[in-house]
């Protein structure tokens, strides 16, 4: 069999409702990395996008257009663990089983993007809107010897970092501020830049070998580059450029140019999004 067809064989067959007539929401939890990719968000043609390789796949599965809704929208070059995508859902899509789903996926979707959940909830549910809060982790090497297995991963700074400096600096942050200092200027104007904050954390970790800190950091909602800037600003002060009481008067400033600079993006992975206890179903 092609794969065309074992895709045709997988997917939903029959007349469904006209599109408003809408039973529940279909939730899918994805990870991807994000290197090969401008962004979450579906750009001109010809941009390679997750959003646009996830409504591809979707749309030839249940063989309708679908309408996209993302937990957050991650930048160009920056990967996701946890990545949750809502979409409006008919009766007949809902009984598809959760088998049904990853082996539909795992042949529609692009190597580099993977289904590692599926839920159900309520009609109107939106996997944005719906977020109570966001986890992001950042990942730094330093020293003499280049990250081999985790290179895309993380972002090699060949200085030492005071890690217990930028620990101090960062709980400055925790709380409901305006966070025009660290977000992309254009992406600031005429919008608002306040968010919380809920918590912070830096730890020393390793993956495959490889020794690395780990920035963690949750909140509401985030700006666009507001963790990789404030990344790219705790770096100085664990780098011995600035002191650490530097931070919070950038805060306090609102205007990016008091800010560091923005951390590369391979090293910021989407990590969780948290819900209401109960708002999504795991799909059977």
């Amino acid at each position: 069999m092609t794969k065309t067809a074992a895709v045709d064989a997988l997917s939903v067959s029959g007349a469904y409702p006209a599109v408003d007539e809408l039973d529940g929401t279909l939730v899918f939890r994805l990870g991807y990395d994000g290197a090969a990719f401008s962004g979450f968000a579906e750009q001109p043609e010809g941009l390679r996008t997750v959003a646009g390789e996830v409504r591809r796949a979707l749309e030839t599965f249940l063989r309708r257009p679908v309408d996209l809704t993302c937990a957050g929208r991650t930048d160009a070059g920056v990967h996701a663990v946890s990545q949750y995508v809502s979409i409006p859902a008919h009766a007949e899509e809902l009984a598809i089983t959760h088998a049904r789903w990853m082996r539909a996926m795992a042949a529609l979707l692009p190597s580099d993007i993977a289904l590692n959940a599926v839920y159900h909830a309520r009609p109107g549910f939106s996997a944005r809107f719906d977020a109570r809060s966001r986890t992001y982790t950042y990942r730094i090497v330093t020293g003499d010897a280049r990250p081999l297995l985790t290179r895309s991963v993380t972002w090699w700074h060949r200085l030492p970092l005071d890690m217990d400096a930028m620990e101090r600096a960062a709980a400055c942050l925790v709380g409901e501020h305006d966070f025009k200092s660290f977000c992309k200027t254009s992406s600031a104007i005429d919008k608002p830049t306040c968010r919380n904050v809920i918590a912070v954390s830096f730890e020393r970790a390793s993956a495959l070998g490889e020794e690395h800190i780990a920035f963690t950091i949750t909140g509401n909602a985030f700006l666009h580059s507001m963790v990789r800037t404030i990344v790219g600003s705790l770096v100085e002060v664990g780098a011995g450029r600035r002191d650490e009481r530097w931070l919070s008067d950038a805060l306090a400033a609102c205007d990016r140019r008091a800010a560091g600079p923005t951390a590369p993006a391979r090293g910021l992975c989407f990590m969780d999004v948290a819900y209401d206890e109960g708002a999504l179903t795991s799909c059977p």
